[in-house]
């Protein structure tokens, strides 16, 4: 009960929130041929042949999680490894268009499957 003008400010309620992150991959997104400026940016290797890369970025609660999905996402394909925030739950991951799919599709399936998270669709640009 919230306090209004013609209540006492003796009834007035304290409302005390909290983020409990659930089980969930929230964005898997591959982009497609990104500028040579989009590399150096982020801090990915800059010898990467552009017209045939792309990268993939994830995040996932609980953040902790991420390390399990570069796992996964290295013994998937020939990817590299851009980034990872255990922190955050951050994971960008470089390669092939094909190589970045194949990883963050069989991230999102042991997610689903194993750990019974929630997974979102596989976005792209």
């Amino acid at each position: 009960m919230g306090y209004t003008d013609h209540m006492s400010p003796e009834l007035k309620q304290r409302i005390v929130q909290e983020l409990v992150p659930g089980k969930q991959i929230t964005l898997a997104h591959i982009i497609a041929n990104p500028d040579r400026i989009l590399y150096e940016k982020l801090g990915l290797d800059p010898s990467i042949d552009y017209a045939k890369s792309a990268i993939g970025v994830l995040t996932v609660s609980p953040a902790e999680t991420a390390i399990i999905l570069a796992d996964i996402a290295v013994k998937a394909s020939a990817i590299d490894l851009g980034f990872v925030d255990r922190f955050s739950g951050s994971l960008i991951i470089t390669g092939t268009v094909s190589e970045v799919e194949a990883s963050i599709q069989a991230i999102l399936d042991y997610a689903d499957e194993t750990l019974k998270y929630t997974v979102c669709e596989i976005t792209r640009t």
